[in-house]
């Protein structure tokens, strides 16, 4: 007697060797045509296989998005730390400056 659910069957043992948690969820069983013509015409794509090609679409747009936002936001960190940068000098350049014998002592060490 088992208490495990069917449907589970071989998802441990996909998952291991780098396949899908289903059968039905890609490869060729799914995504190519159940026929074709005699004369070697593609058959017409299936409801199943539209709606997937366009869940694959809509995530390829939003992972490009996605990418596009966190790009920009590295870019505008790197400005910004740029930028931090330059006032820092800045305010350092502004310190006073050592004179007299200080002077003298500090270029020849």
């Amino acid at each position: 007697f088992s208490s495990t659910c069917g449907v589970q069957a071989g998802q441990k043992w996909r998952l291991e060797h780098g396949l899908a948690r289903s059968g039905t969820e890609y490869g060729p069983m799914t995504d190519l045509p159940d026929w074709s013509f005699e004369d070697g015409r593609p058959a017409p794509p299936l409801k199943g296989q539209i709606r997937r090609r366009q869940e694959k679409e809509t995530l390829a747009r939003r992972i490009v998005m996605l990418n596009s936002e966190v790009d920009h936001g590295v870019e505008a960190w790197n400005k910004k730390q740029e930028e931090a940068r330059r006032t820092e000098e800045h305010r350092k350049s502004l310190l006073l400056k050592p004179k007299g014998k200080l002077l003298m002592k500090k270029s020849k060490s």
